[in-house]
């Protein structure tokens, strides 16, 4: 069956001590190093396989291990590290340390080894004390504090960082551009996910409903003629056209994760069928008829141009395509263990 989660890939661009996040067809780009960015979203994707094997659940220590050695005590963390282990930035609050804490209380929550998710909540802990002026970094750590609170309604940290969290979502907005910024530019469904989920475990609907009626507004835009056509690398603003391109395999996962948050608050199948067209768009019911996947390996192509698709297959847009079969899977009520 195509819809599957195959880790072959994404276990031959990892190492002993990380993943490497660039490819050159599908060959690791050693020189290019390895980041926290894409270790989190490879965390999220290994914690979530409900039946793991041996390989699965090394992949998942590699990654807890990288996470953990990013962070500094005071919550912040690093992003960018060489083949060698060194760390090559200071550490900070942008996306990847709320992608990390995102991660870390995915596997806390998912994980049944004790040990495993026992660090991986002591990790989340640490991450709660900081906070960021970013949006899209806030969404992020929101989605794991709404996660370690929806698992123990007691967990102090993550209730008060969710509530100092709150003025950094989207306030109500109205007129014909209700996105909180002057233009689209990446990961947009988080911003939604994150107040839907933060609505959830706070017993807020209004909260939730805003965040519903913003992500169905990010859908209809991003969906023509059946299909998803994603904003691309360089945004999207008020009375531009799409198709654009170079589209990313990321946002398409962004909105496949945004989807299946809102399936689970509200059971309504519309969020269903945008799981569908995510997982579609990788299959090639996509702006350029071109498949992004390889069925064999697990594998994701970098992006989708007008005439087909960049064939490198690096860390991000192959744990894109993971994520969002996934998730399809998971809300089709499919146990998942990874294809041999």
């Amino acid at each position: 069956m195509s819809r599957a989660v195959v880790l072959d890939h994404l276990a031959a661009l990892s190492t002993p001590i990380g993943l490497y996040e660039h490819a050159l067809l599908t060959s690791p780009r050693i020189e290019h190093g390895m980041c926290v960015d894409d270790v989190a979203r490879a965390l999220v994707v290994t914690s979530r396989i409900v039946a793991p094997d041996a390989r699965t659940s090394e992949l998942t220590a590699v990654y807890l291990d990288f996470l953990l050695g990013a962070q500094v005590p005071d919550g912040r963390s690093h992003n960018r590290r060489d083949p060698a282990g060194a760390w090559l930035d200071e550490p900070g609050t942008q996306d990847h340390w709320g992608r990390s804490l995102w991660a870390l209380a995915t596997a806390a929550t998912h994980v049944t080894d004790p040990a495993v998710a026992g660090a991986a909540l002591r990790g989340a802990t640490v991450a709660l004390a900081a906070r960021s002026v970013h949006l899209r970094a806030t969404a992020y750590a929101v989605l794991g504090a709404a996660a370690v609170l929806s698992a123990d309604e007691g967990d102090v940290a993550a209730r008060v960082f969710l509530t100092a969290s709150r003025p950094v979502l989207p306030a109500r907005s109205t007129g014909s551009w209700p996105w909180p910024e002057p233009r689209l530019s990446y990961a947009n469904p988080v911003v939604p996910e994150a107040m839907i989920a933060l609505g959830r475990v706070l017993g807020d609907p209004e909260l939730v409903g805003r965040g519903l009626v913003l992500l169905r507004w990010l859908v209809d835009l991003q969906t023509a003629r059946g299909h998803l056509s994603v904003v691309p690398v360089g945004g999207h603003g008020p009375g531009e056209t799409l198709p654009a391109f170079d589209q990313q395999p990321i946002e398409v996962a962004a909105l496949a994760e945004a989807a299946a948050t809102a399936w689970r608050a509200t059971h309504g199948r519309e969020w269903l069928g945008v799981l569908e067209i995510a997982v579609a768009w990788f299959e090639g019911e996509n702006d350029s008829a071109t498949p992004l996947r390889e069925v064999g390996t697990g594998g994701g192509r970098d992006g989708l141009e007008r005439h087909g698709a960049n064939e490198n297959q690096g860390a991000e847009s192959t744990l894109a395509w993971l994520a969002t079969v996934q998730l399809w899977l998971d809300a089709s009520g499919t146990v998942q263990a990874p294809s041999p």
